[in-house]
């Protein structure tokens, strides 16, 4: 897969402002391993391998088991591979990234808020969009993967 333009050098200061957001969310308190599974599984929707390939390594940077990494895309049938706030969180980010399906229905809202405060779940929401415009930049500009070599005349 060939990049189509480096948006990172073409307007740092859009990512910068991005970065900005994202560096609130690890900042608002929730557990940094929360976020970057959501990170992944939002990553996983959207399709983006940059962001699935980041996260992935994030995630066992921090000790996360393999075999839990390997679970994630089929988290409701990993039973209590996933603990109850894991389940909430991914079920939220499900339900948020693909808000023009949803509609982000008051069951989903509802679920979510047993389990997270109103803050939280509010920094969760911003931590769901923010890395949905980064899959959007990274899939649109077609930023391959950090382990992938590029190579000339390879197609997208």
């Amino acid at each position: 897969m060939t990049q189509r333009l480096d948006y990172t050098t073409i307007a740092p200061a859009a990512l910068k402002a991005l970065g900005g957001v994202y560096g609130y969310v690890s900042t608002s308190g929730l557990p940094v391993e929360l976020v970057d599974l959501v990170y992944l599984r939002v990553s996983q929707i959207n399709g983006c391998a940059y962001c699935i390939d980041m996260h992935s390594r994030d995630l066992l940077k921090r000790g996360f088991r393999t075999e839990k990494l390997s679970l994630v895309l089929v988290w409701r049938e990993a039973g209590e591979f996933f603990d109850a706030r894991e389940r909430a969180a991914l079920a939220w980010a499900e339900s948020v990234t693909r808000v023009a399906d949803t509609g982000v229905p008051n069951a989903d809202f509802e679920a979510a808020s047993v389990v997270f405060d109103e803050k939280a779940l509010v920094d969760l929401t911003v931590a769901i969009g923010t890395m949905g415009a980064f899959n959007r930049l990274a899939i649109s500009f077609r930023r391959g993967p950090a382990g992938l070599s590029h190579r000339a005349g390879e197609q997208a």
